[in-house]
């Protein structure tokens, strides 16, 4: 019996990495991530996520110790204390989490959700998405919107772009003021509509591609211009605060960027850095990156503490459902295996005995038709209570009896792994004749 397995992840967050671990992580994006552990030995999927404050793999193994195997490629010069591994039940939860934005350096923030979407379709495009990543990221997004639509764990939350303009406003005087957002994309988007809600006089929106800044522009009630990157060293020493957050793989603002700068307040929060470290030498540069924010984000942590209680027990629920699911459809393979074994016999011993009285004389289709209802009649009452038995079987983790089960009923099916971690895909064998008094195949609750 081909059986797919369960799936093994890894984790390199803020949480317990720096900045530069996160970024060490993951290599060159989540489509090379992705073909490249599905071209590991015993890989069959494979799913990625990288955003600023994390870079996370997962795959789908038959064998766990292959899933383990496999991502010791994603962050091999990590420190180990800033890798968390992740069993099958694990990455169902971490998933989970990740979506209700309960791992997110902002509690709750509402980015985390497309990014997730947009990692999913990045790994599907790859070929790394099927049945078991499949149900595992859309159950953590249904979660997710969960998470916002029943509690308040996303009222008043702010996103990393937010976050740097409160770290900012701790930090200068922003009325009168300038502020660069550099990068287009959804936190910068956010960082300039968190800027426009701040006395800043002029926001200068500045992007690689300047229509898309013009976008962002336009979204903003602030008085607000947009330009191309190539006029950063002009428009950085006039403003007070540069809040980065592209999706370059190189630094965009360099020391001499800021050099006659006078006092500024840089905050880089892309990944890899938008910002050259070394910017902060110059005399009059204030410069945070991500892990500066945390000290911001703590406090709305404590604000949401009970909201995350409550996605807590929402994830709980939906973790026990998904795992019942699981089981479910584990067991639904072995019986579906069970009746497919009974059924080559059956149409043995049917064709056989068939025959037989047709030598003995003329044989109606009544009566050819009696028989072979009799010998279904016979495979349903005698599997019925094997079927139960699984079924109870799986919902214990009680692999023995299932692997018993299969031996007697068909020798070939020995396979089925000791690990509880894992589940099977469904199998149709069973749908090939009428099925026990309970339906062999569930859906997957949603």
């Amino acid at each position: 019996m081909n059986e797919t397995g369960a799936i093994t992840g890894v984790s390199v967050a803020h949480s317990h990495a720096t900045v530069d671990e996160i970024e060490a992580a993951g290599g060159d994006g989540v489509r090379a991530t992705v073909s490249d552990l599905l071209a590991r030995d015993g890989v069959e999927e494979a799913f990625a996520i990288q955003t600023c404050n994390r870079s996370e793999a997962f795959v789908v193994t038959d064998r766990t110790v292959d899933g383990a195997v496999a991502l010791e490629s994603f962050a091999p010069a990590v420190r180990g204390g800033a890798v968390r591994r992740l069993d099958h039940e694990e990455s169902l939860e971490h998933l989970m989490r990740v979506a209700s934005g309960l791992e997110s350096l902002v509690l709750g923030e509402d980015q985390i959700i497309g990014q997730l979407r947009e990692a999913y379709e990045e790994s599907k495009s790859a070929g790394g998405i099927g049945p078991v990543l499949k149900d595992a990221v859309t159950k953590a997004l249904h979660v997710g919107e969960r998470a916002r639509n029943e509690t308040s764990i996303n009222e008043g939350v702010v996103s990393l772009g937010s976050a740097a303009v409160r770290l900012a406003a701790t930090e200068i005087d922003l009325t009168d003021g300038s502020a660069v957002v550099i990068g287009a994309g959804e936190m910068g988007m956010l960082a300039a509509r968190t800027l426009d809600d701040t006395p800043v006089s002029e926001i200068v929106v500045a992007n690689r591609t300047v229509p898309n800044a013009e976008f962002v522009a336009e979204e903003v009630d602030t008085p607000s211009e947009a330009v191309p990157l190539a006029d950063l060293p002009g428009v950085i020493p006039d403003a007070d605060l540069v809040i980065s957050a592209t999706g370059s793989t190189d630094p965009v603002v360099d020391p001499d960027h800021v050099a006659v700068a006078g006092e500024i307040v840089c905050i880089d929060i892309a990944q890899p850095r938008d910002i050259d470290p070394a910017a902060a030498d110059r005399s009059g540069v204030t410069l945070y990156d991500i892990d500066a924010l945390e000290d911001v984000t703590r406090r709305t942590r404590e604000s949401r503490k009970e909201e995350a209680r409550t996605v807590e027990a929402i994830i709980d629920e939906e973790l026990d459902r998904i795992l019942q699911a699981y089981k479910r459809k584990r067991a639904d393979d072995a019986i579906s295996a069970m009746y497919a074994g009974a059924d080559r016999v059956k149409a043995r011993e049917v064709d056989r005995a068939v025959s037989k009285l047709e030598s003995q004389g003329d044989l109606t289709d009544a009566q050819r038709e009696t028989v072979e209802d009799m010998a279904d009649a016979l495979v349903g009452q005698l599997l019925a209570a094997p079927t139960r038995s699984l079924r109870d079987a799986a919902g214990e983790d009680d692999w023995e009896t299932i692997r018993t089960a299969l031996q007697l009923f068909d020798p070939e099916f020995d396979t089925l792994p000791d690990r509880p971690g894992a589940f099977a895909p469904e199998h149709d064998a069973a749908a090939e004749f009428d099925a026990p008094p309970d339906s062999v195949t569930e859906e997957l609750d949603d």
